[in-house]
């Protein structure tokens, strides 16, 4: 099925802020599984949706969990980094192979 004919929610509603940290982790993990997925399938609006509805959670969700230690930060960063490097590589093959191509 081709992307555009996919069912993609355009907006998300804003959940309240989650009670347990737990449930921020659970959300947090599957939204970051979508983000991957879109990436993957190169539907780089719905991942860029994606991560500001994550960068939402985690906001919402600093308040709700006590604060992270120097090590989680780093954690977190790193990881964040790995994410956005991934995207440009993927970002720069799909230059690659557009400007090889044949007008």
């Amino acid at each position: 099925m081709p992307a555009f004919a996919q069912s993609t929610p355009s907006a998300q509603p804003v959940a309240p802020a989650p009670a347990e940290g737990t449930s921020c982790q659970a959300e947090e993990a599957a939204l970051e599984r979508d983000i991957d997925l879109a990436r993957a399938r190169g539907q780089m609006l719905r991942r860029r949706q994606l991560a500001e509805t994550l960068a939402a959670l985690r906001t919402r969700c600093q308040g709700a969990e006590p604060s992270q230690s120097r090590a989680a930060r780093i954690d977190k960063l790193e990881h964040d980094i790995r994410l956005l490097r991934a995207e440009l590589e993927h970002a720069e093959e799909q230059l690659r192979e557009l400007k090889n191509e044949r007008p």
